[in-house]
């Protein structure tokens, strides 16, 4: 079955950097899009940023321009680098693939909190 483990979550300073990891297993990672989304407390899960099977990437507006999406094949893992963070980052996040149901796969989420 399809299976998602985040990691790298942590906490880190305001304008500090964190790079997140998802390691799928269970179906074939390289065919499908994949996906970060975050929930802060009392708020709902959002989008962050997409990649697609082909590479190409798509990001929330809050997030553009300081965070990177990328996806290694060979490693069957999705990486969210997020650069200049903001206390407004801090959330659980998720990793979020197609595959798996007709609503698709979550991993258990990584805890990201700024602060000083």
């Amino acid at each position: 079955q399809v299976q998602l483990v985040e990691s790298g979550g942590g906490l880190v300073q305001p304008g500090g950097s964190l790079r997140l990891a998802c390691a799928a297993s269970g179906y074939i990672f390289s065919i499908y899009p994949m996906a970060w989304y975050r929930q802060a407390p009392g708020s709902q899960r959002e989008f962050v940023a997409r990649i697609a099977a082909s590479g190409s990437t798509d990001y929330a507006d809050s997030v553009k321009g300081r965070f990177t999406i990328s996806r290694d094949n060979a490693k069957n893992t999705v990486y969210l680098q997020m650069n200049s963070l903001k206390r407004e980052d801090t959330a659980v996040y998720y990793c979020y693939t197609t595959a798996g149901t007709l609503k698709g796969s979550w991993g258990q989420g990584t805890q990201v909190t700024v602060s000083s």
